[in-house]
């Protein structure tokens, strides 16, 4: 049978979705599974966030290797925080935070060793931008973006792109949060083919990619270009008064890596070039 060019996008990869039992994580294995890949089925139903160690060696043993990784897996204990228990807090951080480091450890040495990965952390919009009754969630979601930036420095010499996936999709976890009208708009099948970019060979990498209802978008954590205040007893009232300056969005940046603040921050204050070259 000949190859179609949606299969020969990922043909010969191998995939591991985590939560794919169902919802958005079907939809991803099912599309990569379209284009080619191989893909390799984990639900939290069927074990903690440890087990997919073994499951990354049973996978390699069969396959040679893991190419792709689709950290999907979580759950919502919705509050406002008021009435949020802490436990309820943990919880939710352990299973998008700590399940994606866990899983994407797994998946790490293969990648680096092959010089070559694909993982995509699933974001949310309730993190980028907060939502009422979603601290925990929100915090989580927030905290895969930081996971994602580190990592994607890090793995960038050994041919491994990470990124970011906000989706909004119908799945049993916005059931009670979306209308129904905007739950017939949101089919979590119309989020995957963004996803097999990110998972593709001309994949980017830091990158926050939106999608749902069959729109895509980029967001950006961005820098503005701020105001230098310096020191001084009036230092705070001048911070008061030099406020819409310091947050004018005209001219931000996305910066390429952390230390971008501290550089221009550095250099604003006068320091010298060896001063800066100590914060790499």
């Amino acid at each position: 049978m000949a190859v179609t060019e949606a299969q020969a996008r990922l043909a010969g990869r191998v995939a591991i979705v985590t939560g794919a039992g169902g919802g958005l994580g079907r939809c991803h294995a099912l599309e990569l599974a379209r284009h080619g890949a191989r893909v390799v089925v984990n639900d939290l139903a069927r074990g903690p966030a440890e087990e997919v160690a073994a499951m990354v060696a049973r996978t390699g043993d069969i396959w040679g290797g893991v190419d792709i990784l689709i950290n999907n897996a979580g759950i919502l204990r919705d509050r406002s925080f008021a009435k949020m228990a802490m436990s309820d807090f943990r919880l939710v951080l352990e299973v998008h935070l700590m399940g994606a480091a866990i899983c994407t450890k797994a998946v790490w040495e293969t990648m680096r060793a092959q010089k070559h990965g694909r993982v995509v952390m699933t974001t949310s919009s309730s993190g980028l931008y907060g939502n009422f009754g979603q601290a925990n969630y929100g915090a989580a979601k927030m905290a895969l973006v930081g996971l994602m930036q580190t990592l994607a420095i890090e793995g960038e010499k050994y041919g491994i792109r990470v990124n970011c996936l906000a989706p909004t999709a119908a799945t049993q976890m916005t059931g009670g949060v979306l209308s129904e009208e905007a739950l017939a708009c949101l089919d979590p099948a119309l989020v995957s083919p963004g996803l097999v970019h990110l998972a593709g060979e001309d994949a980017p990498t830091r990158t926050i990619l939106c999608a749902g209802g069959g729109h895509f978008a980029a967001a950006n954590v961005t820098l503005t270009q701020g105001v230098q205040i310096g020191s001084g007893s009036d230092a705070a009232a001048a911070v008061a008064r030099e406020w819409d300056g310091i947050t004018d969005r005209a001219g931000e940046l996305v910066p390429a890596y952390g230390f971008t603040q501290a550089e221009r921050e550095i250099a604003g204050a006068g320091c010298s070039s060896e001063a800066m070259a100590l914060t790499h």
